[in-house]
């Protein structure tokens, strides 16, 4: 497996797993399949290069990501928050969201201004909450009814890594 940051030109492979990832797990994230299904590949092109979001390949296929998002405001950029974290089912239960995740914290320590990293994750997903605590990621926070699908509501845990 290999780990690396996303740049511009891999905008069309991101693409296609995020859209799979809003597809299959629509309860975990707060954008929809619907939503981005229509938009262009630029968004991407234009968005990967001022975040920080890796990738891990298998054989040369996308199988997981992740994006970390250093706060710009003046007063918040101590914090980066997590999110679009997503691993294929081909890929889960290898280490690869961990090692994600890791890489994700490994680059905010290095950008050496970054005190706390948030996320967020849904109160259903067992594995996910597993994965963060042993990260040490800790709840400091519940959001009920953070997302609504249809008629069905779904609560987040709010969750803080002090570094």
């Amino acid at each position: 497996m290999e780990i690396r940051r996303l740049l511009a030109e891999d905008a069309e492979i991101y693409q296609t797993i995020r859209l799979e990832s809003l597809k299959l797990h629509p309860e975990a994230f707060g954008s929809s399949y619907e939503e981005e299904m229509g938009a262009s590949v630029d968004k991407y092109r234009e968005s990967l290069p001022i975040v920080y979001t890796f990738g891990a390949f298998e054989n040369g296929s996308l199988i997981g990501v992740v994006t970390l998002f250093p706060d710009g405001k003046r007063k918040m950029k101590h914090r980066a928050s997590i999110f679009a974290m997503y691993v294929a089912a081909q890929a889960r239960g290898k280490g690869v969201g961990k090692r994600l995740v890791e890489i994700a914290i490994e680059q905010a320590r290095e950008l050496g201004r970054i005190e706390q990293i948030h996320l967020q994750v849904v109160t259903s997903n067992e594995s996910a909450k597993r994965l963060y605590s042993s990260l040490g990621f800790e709840v400091y926070g519940l959001e009920k009814r953070a997302l609504r699908i249809g008629d069905t509501y779904y609560d987040e845990e709010l969750r803080v890594l002090f570094l």
